[in-house]
């Protein structure tokens, strides 16, 4: 079976390269659901037992079988049904399961990457810890997103966003074939030692059609040089690609080591749970009665405040109030970092302050064209102010910069998706296992409502009101920054056909 690629539906499967495409798109799949997979695919109709599956996702460990039951469980929620609406995996009682549906074997030619952008395009994997403190992790981390970010600010760079970076973390994969995954030519890989107040960085800077190094360098320095370093090597990797172009506005860098180690740690959990919220709110709470003067901490925190109020009723105005102040505060400490203008420029939608809003977003493009957040943001507006194949093309730009993005990415997607009346596509995208168990149910419902499948749209409102349980149509109707009268019956007409509470 070696190089062998397996095809099922809409799906390929390659087991060597670790990868799963859906329609040719990746899918974000865990390492122990890819292996179970491999496994069941390998032999498609025969019963495999539970051990012979634990063995094949845990090579050499003892799990709880409860294990293996939610790895498979996740992986049907990615799969979704099959066209004739089955199940791709079935369980045989108390012994096993079965790949239920037909294979087709491929040659393990090459498939399609996708097509490179018309510029230098790179992705910077996540540098290595290679500490003997874990908790420096976080340390390795924030160094990758702090690159990535500096790199991102080049017009005349293509740069894969943080989220699809970071699913390569821990993975044993060659750069070609990361390379082929995200549609890049040049891969920056490196690792980090940070030890007292000295850190060495090493870093290099890889031609993956080639396999040839352009660039490599260590850096021996103190810790209080650390952005002087990322500066650096920003600069060396743009004279490699593009040769020498002049610097784009500086960024607002932190004054206080610790406020910065929080503040790494706590955007980890924007997109988390509620707990996980109330975590990062101590973290970024700490990090600017640190650094005063921090513009990124105070980004986070507006969106911290903000983010839950919209769609479940609470909180304040009050905290509408600061969420806002917070992100003009951010600006203001920081006029040349697009992600501050773009979360104000979101922020200031919400509030109906349009033109102000678009202004702002336009800035954030001008600053940073390869901040996949900003055309993400950009899309949600633009869907509700009438401008449905606008957002659509914004939300597509997004995934293309970001093509392994968080779960907030796929609910703008099905909600344009529904906008435009591509209902089907709108069911496929939110019942993706990215998406599926977060607040984009109320779309999933109100598509398959439109599709007339009410049934399975009131059980989706079932569920999306556990977790949203002072949800109302009326409530969401006049929060959300609507600019257009028949986009917004749309979405009511479909709320009310899945029975949401008026």
């Amino acid at each position: 079976m070696q190089g062998s690629r397996f095809a099922f539906g809409p799906f390929v499967l390659d087991p060597d390269a670790g990868t799963l495409l859906r329609n040719g798109d990746p899918v974000a799949v865990g390492h122990r659901g890819l292996k179970l997979l491999a496994a069941l695919v390998g032999r498609p109709g025969e019963i495999l037992g539970k051990t012979e599956l634990m063995d094949a996702a845990w090579p050499g460990t003892a799990v709880e079988e409860g294990n293996l039951t939610v790895q498979i469980a996740q992986l049907r929620k990615l799969l979704g049904p099959a066209a004739d609406g089955g199940e791709w995996i079935s369980t045989v009682p108390r012994v096993g399961y079965r790949f239920t549906r037909a294979i087709e074997q491929l040659s393990g030619a090459m498939r399609k990457p996708l097509p490179l952008p018309g510029k230098p395009s790179i992705a910077v994997l996540p540098f290595v810890n290679i500490s003997n403190d874990p908790e420096q992790e976080s340390f390795a981390d924030g160094l990758t997103e702090d690159l990535i970010t500096d790199l991102s600010r080049i017009s005349g760079l293509f740069v894969i966003a943080r989220n699809s970076a970071f699913a390569y973390k821990g993975r044993a994969m060659d750069v070609r074939g990361i390379a082929e995954d995200l549609g890049v030519r040049y891969l920056l890989e490196g690792s980090a030692r940070r030890a007292g107040e000295h850190v060495r960085i090493n870093a290099q800077l890889v031609d993956a059609v080639s396999g040839e190094h352009l660039w490599a360098e260590r850096f021996d320095r103190s810790l209080e040089d650390i952005f002087a370093v990322q500066d650096e090597v920003t600069g060396k990797i743009v004279e490699a690609l593009l040769g020498r172009l002049r610097a784009p506005p500086s960024r607002n860098r932190p004054n206080n080591i610790e406020a910065y180690d929080l503040c790494v740690r706590a955007r980890k959990l924007m997109d988390d749970t509620p707990q996980s919220a109330q975590e990062a709110h101590l973290m970024l709470t700490r990090a600017v009665s640190l650094d005063p003067d921090y513009a990124e901490a105070y980004r986070w925190l507006a969106m911290n405040h903000w983010m839950g109020w919209v769609h479940s009723g609470g909180p304040t105005e009050a905290s509408r109030g600061i969420a806002l102040e917070m992100a003009r505060k951010a600006v203001a400490l920081d006029p040349n970092d697009a992600g501050c203008r773009w979360v104000l420029a979101y922020l200031l939608a919400y509030e109906r302050s349009f033109a102000e809003a678009d202004r702002e977003f336009a800035t954030a493009i001008e600053l940073d064209p390869n901040e996949a957040d900003s055309w993400a943001a950009l899309s949600d507006v633009a869907v509700l102010a009438g401008r449905v194949e606008e957002g659509l093309e914004h939300i597509r730009k997004a995934f293309r910069l970001n093509p392994f993005p968080a779960s907030w990415y796929y609910l703008t997607l099905g909600q344009a998706q529904y906008a435009a009346g591509e209902y089907e596509a709108a069911v496929e995208t939110l019942r993706r296992d990215e998406t599926y168990r977060t607040s984009s149910r109320r779309f999933l419902a109100a598509s398959l409502a439109q599709l007339g499948r009410l049934d399975e749209a009131r059980t989706e409102v079932e569920l999306f009101l556990v977790g949203n349980p002072s949800f109302t149509i009326h409530h969401w109707a006049t929060t959300e920054p609507f600019r257009d009268a028949a986009t917004l019956a749309h979405f009511v007409d479909g709320y009310r056909k899945a029975g949401l509470p008026e």
